[in-house]
């Protein structure tokens, strides 16, 4: 199996498929209501909706990575605003998420097997994630979205939603 088959098979494992350590991203994310989306419990940093829209922003600046831009924070920012709360606004989030890394798995279908193993073109630094090579960059995201999942799934839990 090639890295890229085994790297676009272990994403769609954790969003959609059967995830080794319990639901994927999406059935998850899929359970979320509006208003959970939206609340604060008391002492949390974010909310569903922003820890959804952080989760697109770094799978955008991963992909554009991929594509041999620069690294640095996502474009739309590490924690994109929200905004007012809107129940048409969270189902595009959901849908964007969904969006982002059907694109981001074709990029990782169509990379070219020898690059993979080639380092970013960037000094390592832990903080941003850069320095390392395509594939620890796509493990790296993996892992991500894993442990934002898992910050969803009880900010759910602890608001009473699950």
């Amino acid at each position: 199996m090639s890295t890229s088959e085994k790297l676009s098979t272990q994403l769609q494992k954790i969003l959609a498929g059967d995830a080794w350590y319990g639901s994927p991203v999406y059935t998850i994310i899929e359970g979320i209501s509006f208003e959970a989306a939206y609340e604060k419990p008391q002492n949390s940093v974010h909310n569903i909706a922003e820890i959804v829209l952080h989760m697109i922003a770094w799978t955008e600046e991963v992909m554009d990575r991929m594509n041999g831009l620069p690294s640095g924070i996502p474009t739309s920012g590490d924690w994109p605003l929200t905004g007012a709360p809107d129940e048409q606004k969270w189902q595009n989030y959901v849908e964007d998420l969904k969006l982002v890394n059907v694109n981001l798995i074709g990029i990782i279908q169509n990379f070219p097997e020898e690059q993979w193993n080639e380092p970013t073109a960037d000094e390592r630094n832990r903080e941003l994630g850069t320095g390392v090579t395509f594939e620890e960059l796509i493990n790296g995201l993996i892992q991500h979205h894993i442990y934002h999942s898992g910050q969803i799934a009880l900010l759910n839990r602890i608001l009473g939603f699950h």
